[in-house]
């Protein structure tokens, strides 16, 4: 059983970086597509971005593009997740899961199809 946690959230100012990991143990996550989600306080959980198991894929959610970079070491066991040029509606828990073996594009987005999650790190983007 692969289990997940994340990392490298904080306080930044808007326009500032943060670089989240999720790193897993207990078993690798290559065989998986692994996303990042999102939550705002009030609001329902979203997707942000995903890779497939390769490493060779890449998918994101539209206020992200350009702005995020999502990858994976395999090496490593981890997924990160670079943010720049984050803005106050980046503000959210952000969680890593894995789990995933989506059958077409539209899938990576499908929070039901991730069966294993992280508890989430908190991003807060203020002045």
């Amino acid at each position: 059983q692969v289990q997940l946690a994340e990392s490298g959230g904080g306080v930044v100012q808007p326009g500032g970086s943060l670089r989240l990991s999720c790193a897993a143990s207990g078993r690798t996550m290559g065989t998986y597509a692994t996303g990042w989600f999102r939550q705002a306080p009030g609001k329902e959980r979203e997707f942000v971005a995903a890779v497939n198991r390769g490493g060779t894929d890449t998918w994101y959610a539209d206020p992200v593009k350009g702005r995020f970079t999502i990858s994976r070491d395999s090496a490593r066991n981890t997924v990160t997740l670079q943010m720049n040029s984050l803005k106050s509606d980046d503000t959210a828990v952000y969680y890593c899961a894995t789990g995933a073996r989506p059958t077409y594009m539209r899938d990576y987005a499908r929070q039901e199809l991730y069966t294993i999650w992280g508890q989430g790190t908190q991003v807060t983007v203020s002045s």
